[in-house]
């Protein structure tokens, strides 16, 4: 392993943990954004420059927008103060069952067979990538955007409708 490859794990991994124990879900979902961010850039260290890209484009641009805008229309985005006690066994519990999930995980990777020669990889180029994203998958590139509309369309109605009942 490389500082640098350490480094990005390091600042992904933090960035979500710290995003995960958050109150202030602003706050939250911009570390969410540096995490996926992180994502990218390890992506870019293993030579995966479109699926980087694509992350940048889609999850650091598109669904954080949308994300943003959801906590924003909703208004849950006001400092809600310290974590209680009870919200610490939660944690507790939730470490448990996430050590177990690990734990289960790893023993399956560590029982799988892995092929210790394995063919090379075919050689695309970004170029063909993109051109297959915008020729014949183009449709459902199209039917993903209309679907984060949808979505945004709806937080703005959910959140119409509580101002309605408040006043």
């Amino acid at each position: 392993m490389t500082p640098a490859l350490l480094l990005i794990a390091f600042v992904t991994l933090a960035a979500a943990a710290v995003a995960m124990s958050l109150r202030n879900l602003i706050h939250s979902a911009l570390l969410l954004i540096a995490s996926w961010a992180g994502l990218a850039a390890l992506y870019l260290w293993s030579g995966a420059q479109f699926v980087a890209f694509a992350q940048i484009l889609v999850y650091v641009g598109a669904i954080s927008m949308v994300v943003l805008f959801a906590v924003l229309l909703t208004k849950q985005g006001g400092d809600l103060g310290p974590i209680e006690p009870a919200s610490l066994s939660r944690a507790m519990l939730a470490i448990i069952a996430a050590g177990g999930v690990a734990g289960v995980l790893i023993g399956a990777i560590l029982g799988s067979p892995l092929a210790a020669d394995t063919a090379a990889p075919a050689s695309v180029s970004v170029r063909q990538l993109g051109e297959q994203l915008m020729g014949k998958h183009a449709v459902s590139l199209l039917i993903t955007g209309l679907i984060l509309t949808v979505a945004l369309l709806g937080a703005v109605v959910i959140a119409a409708q509580d101002k309605e009942d408040a006043s």
